[in-house]
């Protein structure tokens, strides 16, 4: 019998396959798309996220990032991470990273979907395969996860983003985060040549709308050749649990916050490890507890980031504090890292 099955097959799904062929278990993905698969992400992996990657035996092609600055008119903010270094990469490249390693180690990966999910005492089924246990990684809008009544309503304040590449030469090795008062923009560097920006807001508008709020930056990027417009949203995911039986969720399916401090990648990777680690110990139930510890910090800052992004005039004030306090800017980026 399969030990572990994992529904979906992006970065936190084969980092959950990856883990439970490297602890001696059996496992199967199911995913629908083809690889590398592509979509809407900030694209800037932390360092936590860069040292998940090398323990997996994962090393993709980017650009290294040296830290976070925040950016608002000629307000500027930044700060180095501590000791190692962050990556820019291409969404497709990690895709692909992660693929051939999980196929190196014997991971099967089959097209389909999970679709309903059957579970007796002792084992767990879905698309058609039985398996001791079932890890759910399928994404922001986790099919899984709504068909055993774990989702939660999102709530009013809902944020939504969007990105596309720019063929333009990157000039920095620093994530920049542009604030408006109509949302934020990330930069990041992925190639020598190229530069992703992703937007976010509480307003659907088109993208070129979106960046309109930014006009140094849309400055900087006048005249590149740009890729399409890929989008991801609402944001705010709300789960009731992580562990339903023979169940555990991981990544964006165990419940989203936001985008803002780009750490999707990084706490993917953790959880999907936090959860084979507690399956192949047969302390399963243990992993609620660990998803709790491990994302506290993230989502404390992150929720009072975002919170000061709901209006306007407290938004605008966040990279003038920021350069005032540097100290403390520079603590809560290396908290996050």
């Amino acid at each position: 019998m399969i030990d572990v099955l994992v529904a979906g097959g992006g970065p936190a799904g084969l980092a959950a396959a990856i883990h439970s062929a490297l602890a001696g278990l059996e496992a199967v993905v199911v995913e629908p798309r083809t690889a590398p698969v592509d979509k809407a992400c900030g694209e800037g992996v932390m360092p936590s996220g860069v040292a998940g990657l090398r323990a997996l035996g994962v090393e993709p092609v980017g650009k290294e990032l040296r830290g976070i600055r925040y950016v608002d008119g000629t307000a500027r903010a930044e700060a180095s991470f501590r000791g190692s270094r962050g990556l820019g990469v291409r969404r497709t490249e990690l895709h692909r990273a992660l693929h051939e390693r999980a196929l190196g180690l014997g991971v099967r990966i089959v097209p389909g979907r999970a679709g309903e999910v059957r579970q007796t005492a002792d084992t767990v089924t879905a698309a058609g395969l039985t398996a001791r246990w079932l890890i759910a990684a399928d994404g922001l809008h986790s099919a899984v996860r709504r068909g055993l009544g774990l989702e939660l309503p999102g709530g009013a304040h809902r944020r939504y983003g969007l990105r596309r590449h720019y063929r333009v030469e990157p000039w920095t090795d620093f994530v920049e985060v542009h604030w408006s008062g109509r949302g934020e923009a990330y930069v990041t560097p992925v190639a020598d040549d190229l530069v992703g920006v992703a937007v976010l807001s509480r307003v659907r508008r088109g993208y070129d709308e979106h960046l309109a709020g930014f006009p140094d930056l849309t400055a900087s990027l006048r005249g590149a050749g740009a890729t399409e417009v890929r989008g991801a949203g609402p944001l705010l995911q709300r789960v009731r649990r992580r562990v339903a039986g023979r169940v555990l969720l991981v990544g964006d399916a165990a419940g989203y916050v936001d985008a803002l401090t780009g750490e999707g990648i990084a706490l993917g990777l953790t959880t999907a490890g936090a959860a084979v680690r507690c399956l192949a110990a047969g302390r399963a139930r243990e992993y609620e507890r660990a998803w709790a510890l491990l994302t506290r910090r993230h989502r404390l800052l992150t929720g009072a980031l975002l919170a000061a992004s709901r209006r306007p005039g407290t938004a605008r004030m966040v990279v003038p504090a920021a350069a005032r306090l540097p100290p403390v800017f520079t603590a809560a980026v290396r908290a996050l890292q």
